[in-house]
């Protein structure tokens, strides 16, 4: 297998052809900040959280959808970096309805944890206060319309993982938003298979099993990851 060095912040590093820069990074205990990224699930580089400066190129690449080459010299923590995912994270919070402490992911939030990361005590921008609806028709989860971040793990997670394709996107720009089935409520989506893997994939507090309260909603993200792995490498032990 042809392996490729690279530099990563100053750190030369040896990772397989075909590997992302955020895959190296990874392996080399090199934090990337990530939304819309989760092992076992394809890659769209969306969130922007990861953009990276590679030596060499005009303009900022995701590392999640980035090879790695030959010799590439790349930069993760640059203030230029530093500052464009602060205005990422607080563009996201100022879209949408985002009230920590009511949160049904309160303390189990990536969306949270990047702020807090960042050192983002307020947001400097205009909030939207977007009408947004939650869909409680399903008889075992909700979804909070106002908490969404449009990461599309939910899609596709349902598209790759379980193959319902229950989840799709509708609408542009700010009025871009998920839908079920023909944009029909969530409990009246004869797609759904009430497996709930959407729900562990969702970073925020969108997706939640009916009967959450504050803070008490957890994630199985690694369920995931072990599907595809066990389906790719037929190893069915967690």
């Amino acid at each position: 297998m042809s392996v490729k060095t690279l530099t990563i912040d100053k750190q030369l590093i040896s990772a397989r052809k075909g590997e992302t820069v955020l895959d190296a990074a990874r392996n080399a205990n090199i934090a990337i900040p990530t939304l819309c990224h989760l092992e076992g699930l394809s890659t769209v580089g969306a969130c922007r959280l990861c953009l990276v400066d590679v030596e060499g190129t005009s303009k900022l690449l995701p590392a999640c959808v980035t090879a790695v080459q030959e010799g590439m010299v790349v930069q993760t923590h640059t203030e230029k970096l530093q500052r464009y995912r602060r205005m990422i994270v607080e563009l996201l919070l100022a879209e949408g309805n985002h009230v920590c402490a009511v949160c049904v992911s309160n303390g189990n939030c990536e969306l949270q944890d990047l702020a807090v990361d960042m050192g983002i005590d307020h947001v400097g921008l205009t909030y939207q206060f977007p009408d947004r609806k939650v869909d409680i028709s399903h008889a075992c989860f909700g979804i909070d319309h106002n908490r969404c971040v449009l990461c599309t793990r939910c899609i596709r997670v349902c598209d790759g993982v379980e193959g319902a394709h229950t989840w799709d996107m509708a609408g542009r720009g700010r009025t871009s938003h998920v839908i079920s089935d023909l944009n029909q409520s969530w409990g009246e989506a004869s797609s759904c298979t009430s497996c709930g893997k959407c729900v562990n994939a969702c970073p925020t507090g969108a997706l939640f099993y009916r009967g959450s309260t504050v803070g008490e909603m957890q994630h199985d993200r690694e369920q995931l990851s072990f599907i595809t792995t066990a389906r790719q490498q037929q190893q069915w032990i967690r």
